[in-house]
C-alpha cells in the first residue's frame, strides 16, 4: 500500500481505492467497503470525490512522509493541516496565507504547516493559484547596467509583478519583499502586499569574524513553498502551500552562495583574506563553510528554528529505519537528500533508493504560473468560464 505503479497513476478510482484502504488500515478504522463503494459512485457521477476532513489531514501527512525530495520527513506526523477548501476568493486566500505565516512562525519555533485550498476540477485544472514559488521571496531588480540587485532567481517574478502594476521602492534594495500574485477560477491575477509585520528576518553575523555583519546579509525565517501540488488518492490540490523549517545550507550554500542567487562567496573569501586567484586553494568551499556557520549561529542566536545537515541526516536515517520496520518503502531522490556541506560524512549519502513507483499520496513541484521570461499564462478564470461556473 501507499505507492502506485506507473500504469495506475492518473486513474482516480484506482488511486482512491488504494488510498482509502491505506487510510482505514493505518488509522485502524472500520467501514472501508462502504466508503469505497460511496467514492466509486461519486467518481462515476462527477469524475471526482470529496475527502472528509480527516482523510485530507491524513493524506497530507502521508504525502509529506513519502515526499522523495525532503530530508525532514521524520516530523510528518506533526504536520498541522489547515483545511481551507471552501475559501474561493482572492481576499479569502490572502487572509488565510497571512494566518499561515502567523501559525507557522510560532514565535520563531517554526511549525510545519500546510494550508489546503480547493481541489482541482477534473479536466479543467486548479481553482486557485499562487504565482510566487514561496510566500516569502525577495525581489530581483534589473539595473540599467545589466546587473541584478537582490535575488537573481526572482527577476522574472519581479518583472511579472511590475507588469501587473506593482511599483518597486523609490530606492530598491537587496531584500525588498515581493508582493503576492493570487488568482482564482473567477478572479484575475491580483497583487496582494506580503504582510511585512508577519515576516521574521534574521540578520547574519559570524561568531569569529566581526566584519561579516558589515556585509548586511539577512534571510527570512520561514520557507513556505507555494507551488507544490498535493495529490491524495487521485485528487489534485494544486494550491496547498507548505512549510517545514530551514536546513542551514539551503540558505548558506544555495541562497547566499550560488552565482545565480546572492553570489556571496567572493565577498566572504575576500573578507577572510583567501587566495582567490586559483581554484585549487578551495577558497569557494572555505567561504561557503563560513557562510553556513554564520547562518546557523545567527538563527540560533535569534531563537529561530534551523537544522544542520549532520543532525538532519542522522534523523532521516532513523526515519528510514522506522519506515522499513513498518513495511513501507522509503521513496527518495538521493541528490536532494544530501546537503552540500560535509556531504561525504552524512549518513544518508550511503543510502540508496530504488523504488520506482509513484507514491500515493504525494507532493510534487508544479512550477510557476508564468513563463521563464515572465509572460503571464492564460488565467484560471478563462479556463473555468469554458467549463461553467459550477463549484462541483
Amino acid at each position: 500500500m501507499g505507492a502506485l505503479t506507473a500504469e495506475a497513476v492518473g486513474d482516480p478510482t484506482a488511486e482512491a481505492v488504494e488510498f482509502l484502504h491505506l487510510y482505514h488500515e493505518e488509522r485502524r478504522l472500520p467501514g472501508v467497503a462502504a466508503r469505497v463503494a460511496g467514492v466509486r459512485e461519486e467518481i462515476a457521477v462527477t469524475g471526482t470525490y470529496r475527502h472528509t476532513g480527516d482523510e485530507l489531514t491524513y493524506g497530507a501527512k502521508v504525502a509529506w512522509r513519502q515526499s522523495a525530495r525532503c530530508v525532514g520527513r521524520a516530523r510528518w506526523a506533526g504536520l498541522k493541516v489547515r483545511d481551507r477548501r471552501d475559501v474561493t476568493t482572492v481576499a479569502g486566500m490572502a487572509r488565510e496565507l497571512a494566518q499561515h505565516l502567523a501559525v507557522a512562525d510560532n514565535g520563531g519555533r517554526i511549525r510545519s504547516v500546510m494550508t489546503v485550498f480547493a481541489p482541482d476540477r477534473p479536466g479543467v485544472g486548479p481553482r486557485a493559484r499562487i504565482w510566487n514559488d514561496q510566500l516569502i521571496r525577495y525581489c530581483g531588480h534589473r539595473l540599467d547596467d545589466g546587473s541584478v540587485l537582490g535575488d537573481a532567481a526572482q527577476v522574472a517574478m519581479t518583472d511579472a509583478v511590475r507588469r501587473l502594476g506593482w511599483r518597486p521602492p523609490a530606492v530598491p534594495g537587496r531584500f525588498d519583499l515581493l508582493p503576492w500574485v493570487l488568482e482564482t477560477a473567477y478572479e484575475d491575477p491580483t497583487l496582494v502586499p506580503a504582510p511585512r509585520e508577519l515576516v521574521r528576518e534574521v540578520a547574519l553575523a559570524h561568531p569569529a569574524y566581526p566584519w561579516f555583519a558589515r556585509l548586511r546579509l539577512r534571510w527570512h525565517a520561514l520557507p513556505v513553498i507555494s507551488t507544490m501540488r498535493l495529490r491524495v488518492g487521485g485528487v489534485d490540490y494544486s494550491c496547498a502551500p507548505f512549510n517545514g523549517h530551514y536546513l542551514g545550507d539551503e540558505i548558506g550554500t544555495r541562497n547566499m552562495g550560488d552565482g545565480d542567487r546572492y553570489d556571496q562567496l567572493l565577498p566572504v573569501a575576500r573578507g577572510l583574506g583567501l587566495d582567490t586567484s586559483r581554484e585549487d586553494t578551495l577558497w569557494r568551499e572555505h567561504a561557503a563553510l563560513v557562510i553556513n556557520q554564520a547562518v546557523l549561529h545567527s538563527f540560533r542566536s535569534a531563537g529561530v528554528r534551523v537544522s544542520d545537515p549532520h543532525t538532519e541526516s542522522e534523523l532521516f536515517m532513523r526515519f528510514c529505519a522506522q519506515e522499513e520496520r513498518a513495511g513501507r518503502p522509503v521513496h527518495g531522490d538521493w541528490s536532494w537528500l544530501n546537503g552540500s556541506v560535509g556531504w561525504a560524512a552524512l549518513h544518508a549519502v550511503h543510502h540508496r533508493y530504488y523504488d520506482p513507483r509513484v507514491p500515493n499520496p504525494n507532493l510534487w513541484q508544479t512550477g510557476r504560473a508564468y513563463g521563464a521570461a515572465g509572460v503571464v499564462s492564460a488565467t484560471l478564470r478563462q479556463r473555468h468560464d469554458v467549463a461553467g461556473r459550477g463549484e462541483g
